[in-house]
């Protein structure tokens, strides 16, 4: 008996492999979505101006809620500088942007991370 479930067993193996079971039919990278491509990205490292949640600037002393939300309410941005073009900012608000410039980057909006238009309140909770 024992030797008639060994043979069962080896030649559903053999046939599975013949046929092609059980092997992976798509690559670790088909399955990356293009919110964790852009994270492998500078984005991920640093504040993109244009797609970041207004939560991501409390690290930053000075810069959250109200700066912070003139930011986002001013997007987008091309470069880095033209953040302090916003209207309204006090020199205070500009040396502050000025002294973090290496925090933050500027890539396309994506609507993976501002789908709704919303970046104050994204039902990430």
């Amino acid at each position: 008996m024992k030797k008639l479930v060994s043979l069962l067993v080896i030649a559903t193996i053999a046939i599975a492999s013949w046929l092609g079971l059980g092997q992976p039919t798509a690559t670790a990278a088909q399955y990356v979505n293009p919110a964790d491509a852009k994270l492998s990205t500078e984005f991920g490292q640093k504040i993109d101006l244009n797609n970041s949640h207004v939560r991501d600037f409390r690290e930053l002393r000075g810069f959250y809620p109200t700066l912070a939300s003139k930011i986002i309410n001013n997007a987008p941005y091309k470069d880095v500088e033209d953040v302090l073009d916003i209207p309204g900012l006090s020199e205070r608000q500009k040396e502050r942007l000025q002294a973090n410039f290496d925090q933050f980057t500027v890539t396309p909006i994506d609507p993976v991370f501002v789908e709704g238009a919303d970046r104050y309140n994204p039902g990430v909770y």
